[in-house]
């Protein structure tokens, strides 16, 4: 017998185009979790709107935001809404140091953490060795990553550069330290697709985002099969 959560997305599916399903499978298909990106206390809105705009375009569907000196905000018109498509993991414990907690949940997920770092002693983007699922950390605006971030990670990143400036914005740095890693995890063996099970779920769970009153949908057609 079909699962709860089939027997919904079975019925929602009737509210759908068929463009628009064949869209999600798409992008189900390239979603990744083998990948994350860690925000430190970014204080632009536009800036950190910017990096999960960022996330999502390129199949992240997890973001971790550590908040412990700045809170996060969102500028929508920047952020266009992409994060609906995403989860995003806020930690943001008062009187508590949320790097910590949230690199500490990592560790427990799997994930090694590299720490955006420009000091001659961090390893190029480009030689990063994807065997192990990734989290990578970047800093604030001005500070760049903490003292405990950096002393912490597993290892420390940068992104060569050849000009006189020794800086990037944060959503390109983003960018690029994303793609360089999400293209050699694409081309790789290693298991970065989501499970069937986390593609069920999704997949239900933007079906809901599409259909209009999806909860009042959701709500009589329960009662119909209890």
């Amino acid at each position: 017998m079909a699962s709860k959560e089939q027997l919904l997305i079975d019925h929602f599916a009737q509210y759908i185009s068929d463009h628009k399903k064949q869209f999600i499978e798409r992008v189900l298909a390239e979603r990744t979790r083998y990948v994350t990106l860690v925000l430190e206390d970014i204080f632009q809105s536009q800036n950190a709107s910017a990096a999960v705009r960022t996330c999502e375009c390129l199949g992240l569907q997890d973001i971790h935001i550590a908040e412990t000196e700045s809170q996060y905000s969102v500028n929508k018109r920047v952020l266009k809404g992409s994060n609906k498509w995403i989860d995003l993991h806020r930690h943001k414990l008062k009187g508590f140091n949320n790097t910590e907690i949230c690199f500490r949940q990592l560790r427990e997920s799997g994930y090694q953490i590299l720490v955006t770092d420009p000091s001659p002693d961090g390893v190029s983007i480009n030689d990063v060795a994807i065997d192990k699922k990734i989290a990578i950390v970047m800093g604030s605006e001005l500070r760049g990553t903490s003292d405990f971030a950096l002393a912490h990670a597993d290892q420390k990143i940068f992104i060569p550069m050849y000009g006189f400036t020794e800086s990037l914005n944060i959503s390109v740095s983003a960018a690029i330290c994303l793609n360089t890693i999400l293209t050699k995890v694409r081309q790789s063996p290693v298991a970065w697709q989501l499970s069937e099970e986390e593609k069920e779920s999704l997949r239900l769970k933007w079906y809901k985002k599409i259909v209009r009153r999806s909860d009042l949908i959701e709500r009589e057609f329960l009662r119909t099969i209890e």
